[in-house]
């Protein structure tokens, strides 16, 4: 029974957790309830864990604080979409535990883990059960009582694993989402294979090779069709400032005011700062309040959501970065795919695109080095997709000579109606308004298809049917592209569309794209319609409705 492991192990460890993730990482993406061919989540979880293994290879670290911070440190920079970056804020609390200690027992594991559960649960204020949030502190739970009954590393992790499968299992009875697909949560299996790499490489177990055959998961292993909501952001603006703790005020204090003026708050401490990040319609209740601790040394009040801002404070972190020096006040980077719709974004002003979308999210990194590159003094990103928008708001505390703003663009189209909203005499506070504004007035509509079999609502649908998607939404499904143009040429005209752009994306002719277009133009006489070649992968046609 293996004691205790040191830096050279631990990373061993969690490099063969990132070999194993990217083994699975498939499988993992298979469970993902939505069936469009953007299931990304076990992609996007060994990308992030990836970047980690990397930095391990090459800075052999040989103390567990070395090892957990070097993963850390990498994993921020390295994060990818929703699940990346939660992944991340679990290895950043691990990583904090861990802090000073040369070797790591079973308690100092236990303690690790539970840190890690601690931080992800604070980046997000209302947890849903079913998810990797449950897994994770399921199995945090059972390590701390494991670490009660032997001190060794090896038990305590194989305890932490046997109940981590446990709670996956149950996810698809916690969540109503997975219930009605018949699956468990796919992060939540991601975080499963991460300990079970993790174990494997203790026992001696060769890590997977990369084209090895993935193994099976005692449930369903694809999801069927269902719907999932998202909900809306109640409160207008993203504060998040940095104070000084200038007096003996406990900052629990300080939480439980927050949480009664907002939402989606995150506050981290130590010895000589108090960081936080709070949505809310009253800024400067908030910035009262937090005078009453200490001085202010930064704040930031925009819309937009902000994850988990003490990232920069925890040793490890690199050093910060240099920017281009700032030759205007606005800039702007976007995230698209496909070179016509780069095109769209760079003749409305945009000096930066990254190449990215479904299937392909940048990580934090990939956006940061293009913020770097925006000669501004306020960098406006938008992300144009729902799974980019934490990945780019990890940037904010990462670039210190200038100021960024992550606007909610979950659509491309969207990000074009707010790049047409930019007024560039126009003060900030009124340019981010008008922006969002214009997000707002926006409807999105796709033709994708369906990346497996599926079911919903009772109705079969076979892998290769076209899937209509209003504002990220199921509209319907069709056998035939001229049947699910008509019918989204129908909806435009019942929402009034009035300005209409068709972006037609790689793999449709031209004139497949203008028979689109007479489609439109026939179901809406009084709308300006405009068709362009946007380019964009995985969407046949990409629409703008306004």
């Amino acid at each position: 029974m293996v004691q205790s492991v040191d830096g050279k192990t631990l990373a061993a460890m969690l490099v063969h957790a990132s070999a194993s993730l990217n083994a699975e990482k498939q499988k993992i993406n298979e469970l993902n309830v939505f069936p469009v061919p953007d299931g990304d989540t076990g992609t996007n979880m060994g990308l992030t864990l990836g970047t980690a293994a990397a930095e391990l290879r090459q800075k052999a670290p040989t103390t567990a604080a070395q090892a957990s911070a070097l993963c850390a440190s990498a994993m921020l920079r390295g994060a990818r979409g929703n699940s990346g970056v939660i992944l991340s804020l679990i290895f950043r609390g691990f990583s904090r535990a861990m802090k000073d200690k040369d070797t790591m027992d079973g308690i100092d594991l236990a303690d690790a883990l539970n840190a890690g559960v601690v931080a992800a649960y604070k980046a997000v204020m209302k947890p849903a059960e079913g998810t990797v949030l449950t897994v994770s502190r399921l199995a945090g739970d059972r390590a701390g009582r494991a670490a009660e009954e032997n001190t060794a590393f090896e038990y305590v992790l194989g305890s932490a694993l046997e109940r981590a499968r446990e709670a996956l299992a149950d996810t698809v009875n916690q969540n109503p989402v997975l219930k009605k697909a018949g699956v468990v949560d796919a992060g939540g299996m991601g975080f499963v294979v991460i300990l079970q790499g993790m174990l494997d490489e203790l026992h001696g177990i060769p890590a997977p090779a990369d084209d090895q055959e993935p193994s099976p998961v005692p449930q369903r292993e694809k999801a069927d069709f269902g719907g999932f909501e998202t909900g809306e952001i109640q409160f207008g603006y993203c504060t998040e400032f940095i104070c000084s703790r200038d007096t003996q005020k406990d900052p629990e204090a300080l939480r439980a005011f927050l949480n009664g003026l907002g939402d989606s708050l995150v506050l981290v401490d130590d010895d000589e700062i108090i960081k936080v990040h709070v949505h809310t319609n009253h800024p400067g209740k908030v910035l009262e309040e937090a005078l009453t601790y200490g001085g202010l040394l930064t704040v930031k009040v925009e819309n937009m959501r902000q994850q988990h801002t003490e990232l920069l404070q925890q040793e490890g972190e690199t050093a910060p970065r240099q920017s281009l020096p700032p030759e205007k006040k606005y800039g702007f980077v976007a995230v698209a795919a496909g070179e016509g719709l780069a095109k769209v974004f760079f003749d409305l002003g945009v000096d930066g695109v990254i190449q990215g979308g479904q299937t392909m999210n940048p990580s934090t990194e990939d956006i940061l080095k293009e913020i770097q590159k925006t000669p501004a003094e306020i960098v406006y990103v938008l992300p144009n997709n729902k799974n980019i928008i934490l990945a780019a708001q990890q940037c904010v505390d990462l670039v210190e000579d200038k100021k960024v703003v992550v606007l909610q663009a979950k659509t491309v189209p969207q990000g074009i109606s707010a790049m047409i909203a930019m007024n560039p005499d126009g003060e900030e506070a009124e340019n981010t308004a008008a922006m969002e504004e214009a997000m707002g007035q926006v409807t999105t509509m796709e033709i994708t298809y369906a990346a497996r079999d599926s079911s919903f609502d009772g109705n079969a649908i076979q892998a290769g049917d076209y899937l209509l998607l209003v504002d990220n939404q199921l509209f319907g499904t069709e056998k035939s592209m001229e049947t699910a143009l008509e019918k989204l040429a129908q909806e435009s005209q019942e929402r009034g569309g009035e300005f209409i752009s068709i972006f037609y994306g790689e793999g449709v002719q031209q004139g497949e794209a203008e028979q689109a277009l007479a489609q439109f133009e026939a179901a809406c006489p009084e709308a300006e319609i405009t068709l362009l070649e946007g380019g964009q992968p995985v969407y046949h046609y990409l629409i703008s409705v306004e």
